[in-house]
């Protein structure tokens, strides 16, 4: 596979990035996962069944396969007690897990990020197969949902407490593994090398593991990388290819590009706490101004998705009740009608905001931070550039991909006021696509803050914690509302409901994961 950037992390624990989740979905197993022609219903994957909700919804109950070990140097079979574990070491600070948010349910979890690992009450293990969830809530429903995520790979103690008493961890660089494949080599920003699990057992997982090695070449040519996959054999390419070659590829190899909807949008998130976006009526008039074909354009036009009028994306529950591909006609900044901009709804709001010229007279600059690599740096320009019109003063900063979030749109001490971002769904439910990106609550004023709007609102922060225990159309309704009321609060520009096509060479088989719009490693096969 040749990639335009590095994963984020390898550490189960730590990573959030879809490329450093398609490596964890080859190398270990969550509780569950999705097949690849399946992303809305999981399957068991290292547990033995459907989680078991109790009547009143708060306490979910898990059972585990047995004869599932860990590769070398563990050497050991999987139990409840490394499931357990991981959820702690989760909530550590020197582990750094992301999306506490879904798992701040469970009864003695941390509210806050930990000094060391610490025992979490409402975690039981009756028997080394079994794993029981109190929750503080009736919010079993959501919470079963979310055990594919990384969080539930098991982590065994008595080997990564060593690594996990270091600040941050070091368990990254020794992870031990329990999919078909283990990470043999890491060189960070070159290659991660896949190699077989010698304990991996095929009686106990669904994934076929046809290859016997994956070399992942981290540093490949955005220029010349999808030409290499197209023309070669036995390759891959990790991702969307820039807007040029795309185009040249539907048309020399069509047969050879697969594309998938990726459960997720593309947006430039605003961030409200920095003047003068602290001011709605300004953001409402960059929301209007703006030309979201422009941002598509540069990422490839048409092929790489639809254009978005509203967060919750097409094959999501939520999405129709929020008014589908139409989404909020009641909002003349932003809604189906000017997906190119419209300049005189813009100088409406900037006369709002105190503006009587209809464009920004002040003297503030503001920082966007994008990658330095196409498709992504195109599409940073992009906002350069439509802001530029509105009057505004900006500081361009591009920077390596797998940096644009750790080193600075994570980051609020550096004063990112704008950022192009992805976000791709962490389970089939709306919560996942809302909650952890614009919930006041959930705001990170060190690092690892993935609210990048730094939106706080009481009423939308209220709206989520009651939605999150609904249940039914009621809770696709609810969730549906709250897509509503950030668009009313013009917290960011949502541009794209995005599709990835991915690039492979003739003799691969064409086995995209819908679930992370990438490819699904497990099942990747050649032919001679």
């Amino acid at each position: 596979m040749l990639a335009l950037s590095d994963v984020d992390y390898l550490d189960p624990g730590h990573t959030y990035y879809t490329f450093g989740e398609m490596v964890t979905l080859a190398t270990n197993r969550p509780l569950y996962s999705f097949r690849p022609d399946d992303a809305l219903h999981p399957v068991p994957d290292l547990a033995a069944a459907q989680p078991v909700i109790s009547a009143d919804k708060k306490t979910v109950t898990v059972s585990i396969k047995a004869g599932i070990r860990y590769a070398p140097p563990v050497d050991r079979e999987v139990t409840s007690a490394d499931v357990k574990y991981a959820f702690e070491r989760f909530f550590s600070h020197n582990v750094g897990g992301q999306y506490q948010t879904y798992f701040s349910v469970i009864k003695g979890a941390p509210r806050r990020a930990t000094h060391g690992v610490r025992t979490i009450s409402g975690i039981a293990t009756p028997d080394p197969h079994t794993i029981v969830f109190h929750l503080r809530n009736a919010s079993g429903v959501p919470f079963a949902a979310s055990l594919v995520m990384p969080i539930t790979v098991p982590v065994p103690e008595d080997y990564a407490k060593r690594y996990d008493k270091h600040d941050p961890s070091t368990y990254n660089t020794h992870v031990a593994f329990t999919g078909p494949y283990m990470v043999s080599s890491y060189k960070s920003g070159r290659s991660i090398q896949l190699t077989r699990n010698p304990n991996w057992v095929a009686a106990t997982d669904y994934r076929p593991a046809y290859a016997d090695s994956i070399l992942i070449k981290t540093d490949a040519s955005p220029s010349r990388a999808a030409q290499q996959v197209a023309s070669g054999s036995n390759l891959l390419l990790d991702t969307n290819p820039t807007a040029s070659v795309l185009s040249r590829l539907q048309a020399s190899a069509p047969t050879q590009l697969s594309t998938v909807g990726a459960g997720g949008f593309r947006y430039y998130s605003l961030n409200t706490t920095i003047k003068p976006l602290n001011n709605i009526n300004v953001r409402k008039a960059i929301l209007a101004g703006f030309d979201r074909t422009a941002a598509r354009a540069a990422r490839g036009g048409p092929a790489v998705g639809d254009i978005a009028t509203h967060f919750l994306p097409p094959d999501l529950p939520g999405f129709a009740e929020a008014g589908g591909a139409a989404g909020f006609p009641e909002f003349d900044y932003f809604n189906a009608n000017n997906v190119s901009g419209n300049a005189a709804v813009a100088a409406k709001y900037m006369k709002r905001a105190g503006y009587r010229s209809g464009r920004y007279k002040g003297h503030q600059r503001l920082l966007l931070v994008g990658p330095n690599a196409e498709p992504g740096k195109s599409t940073i320009e992009v906002a350069a550039t439509q802001l530029r019109r509105l009057g505004f003063r900006i500081k361009l900063r591009l920077v390596p991909q797998d940096d644009v979030y750790t080193d600075w749109c994570q980051v609020p001490p550096k004063h990112v006021a704008v950022c192009v971002a992805g976000w791709f769904k962490d389970f089939a439910d709306p919560q996942s696509m809302l909650e952890p990106v614009f919930k006041g609550s959930n705001i990170n004023h060190d690092s690892g803050n993935i609210n990048y709007s730094m939106l706080n609102d009481e009423k939308i922060d209220r709206a989520m914690n009651a939605a999150t225990t609904a249940t039914g159309d009621a809770r696709n309704q609810a969730w549906a509302n709250i897509d509503k009321m950030i668009v009313g609060d013009a917290a960011g520009i949502p541009f794209l409901w995005d599709k990835t096509t991915l690039v492979r060479a003739p003799n691969v088989a064409d086995v995209p994961n819908p679930y992370i719009g990438l490819w699904d490693l497990s099942f990747a096969s050649v032919t001679a």
